[in-house]
């Protein structure tokens, strides 16, 4: 077991190159071979041992030239700029999964695919995520520009709702699937249009995440 505790608390939104609901989501293949993402987390309450990282807010850009599993990928982690020195450390030792038991967290299984760590960029971070109405807006100037929406019925154009539910899962017990579009600069420039996107609730710690109770 880790020795330091952390938790993180709070707001979810993720975006990748899959079709809506994402093959990956299900231990398929991506849906074009190769997987590409940006996700954004607006933390509510956080801890990294004594350190306190409620109201900060984290991003990642990732890059991967076939399924996750393969590796070979490349991340950016992005960090609040408003983050102290302290933070900043805790932050950046999570999303590279360090202090988290093996296979635990979605940020310490994705550590172990990476070929390429780029350096990490100290920015603001404007998001909204709305879980249930499946919307969210990230703003990171000069780096990121993303959105996400509901899915639409074809024929009436009324919002569709879709869950996936992975009661196991590393990630999320629960998020609500929309789409997405996104703009990267930088290290890793992505440029994705209307393909697959999730909203959830975070809340994880060192040992995994913890779900919610009946």
């Amino acid at each position: 077991m880790s020795a330091v505790k952390w938790t993180l608390k709070g707001r979810e939104f993720l975006h990748c190159n899959c079709a809506y609901g994402c093959p990956c989501q299900f231990n398929a293949l991506p849906t074009q071979g190769h997987c590409c993402a940006i996700g954004a987390i607006d933390i509510e309450q956080g801890h990294h041992g004594t350190t306190k990282l409620d109201g900060l807010r984290i991003a990642m850009i990732v890059d991967w030239p076939g399924a996750i599993h393969h590796g070979h990928g490349q991340v950016v982690a992005i960090v609040d700029e408003r983050a102290t020195p302290e933070q900043r450390e805790a932050l950046l030792r999570i999303m590279t999964g360090e202090d988290t038991e093996p296979g635990a967290t979605f940020f310490q299984v994705f550590s172990t695919t990476f070929e390429k760590v780029h350096d990490p960029v100290f920015a603001r971070i404007d998001i909204q995520v709305d879980i249930d109405g499946r919307t969210a807006r990230v703003d990171i100037p000069g780096v990121m520009e993303a959105r996400g929406e509901p899915i639409l019925n074809p024929v009436t154009s009324q919002a569709h709702r879709a869950r996936i539910n992975l009661p196991n899962g590393f990630e999320y017990t629960v998020a609500e699937v929309g789409r997405g579009w996104v703009k990267t600069s930088g290290a890793i420039e992505l440029d994705l249009n209307d393909s697959h996107a999730h909203f959830a609730r975070m809340h994880m710690t060192e040992s995994g995440v913890v779900r919610p109770t009946q």
